[in-house]
């Protein structure tokens, strides 16, 4: 069928890789979130915070059903979290969060993404002091900066930046505010939908700027984490 037909059937392939990782990485934090307190999203913060985190990346009602309807069964499904952090390509500090059930298959997987794609990790520790942890709560808006700001400090949230690009408003507050913050927009600024509700890890210093080699090989890093259905989520201070 020609080298056009195997390039869409590699394309296609490899979505549906990254989409099933997704849905797979989204099932485990929800089944987690719903198994550590009551699985209803109304009663448990967690579970809530979980839901709306994947919705605003386009995760079904289906795939959430399912997670929580697994953690109301008898399932003893047992996932372990585990940290890498090393360098991609351009010197790019890394940190890689897995969820899974076999350890040494989740480390081969990352570890052959890192080498085959111009990066390396290393030891705990390395390049976790980037990063500073931060709730991150971004929506599309017309109200300005100065506004979303005032509102949230006069509502004691401890808010650490606002920023605007285009349309979109994104604030970062300290963890323990993510939930009040996320509450505060939903009611004060009539949001029904996040581009991103999730306490995460932020970098902390200047982002790093890669040559356009560097960005072709750090999106290929980025592309093959993705499809590691043991990855959970990837930090980086690439400017990309």
């Amino acid at each position: 069928m020609g080298r056009a037909h195997e390039v869409r059937a590699k394309k296609i392939a490899q979505t549906n890789a990254a989409k099933s990782a997704l849905y797979n990485r989204a099932s485990k934090e929800i089944y987690l979130a719903a198994k550590s307190g009551v699985p209803d999203p109304k009663e448990n913060l967690a579970l809530r915070s979980a839901i709306e985190k994947w919705k605003a990346e386009h995760v079904t009602s289906d795939v959430i059903k399912r997670a929580i309807d697994k953690a109301k069964s008898k399932d003893a499904s047992n996932y372990i979290p585990g940290r890498y952090e090393g360098f991609g390509p351009g010197g790019v500090s890394m940190m890689v969060d897995t969820l899974t059930d076999n350890e040494k298959r989740a480390f081969a997987a990352v570890r052959a993404a890192f080498n085959h794609h111009g990066g390396k990790l290393g030891n705990s520790g390395c390049v976790s002091f980037n990063f500073v942890k931060l709730g991150v709560v971004s929506f599309d808006s017309e109200h300005s900066v100065s506004e979303v700001e005032e509102d949230l400090i006069l509502n004691n949230i401890d808010v650490q930046n606002v920023d605007k690009v285009d349309n979109n408003i994104e604030v970062q507050v300290t963890p323990e505010s993510f939930d009040a913050c996320r509450d505060e927009i939903t009611n004060a600024f009539n949001v029904s939908e996040f581009t991103q509700a999730e306490v995460t890890f932020v970098p902390s210093g200047e982002a790093v700027s890669l040559s356009d080699d560097d960005k072709a090989k750090f999106q290929k890093l980025m592309d093959a984490l993705d499809e590691i259905e043991d990855v959970q989520a990837v930090y980086h201070n690439a400017d990309f």
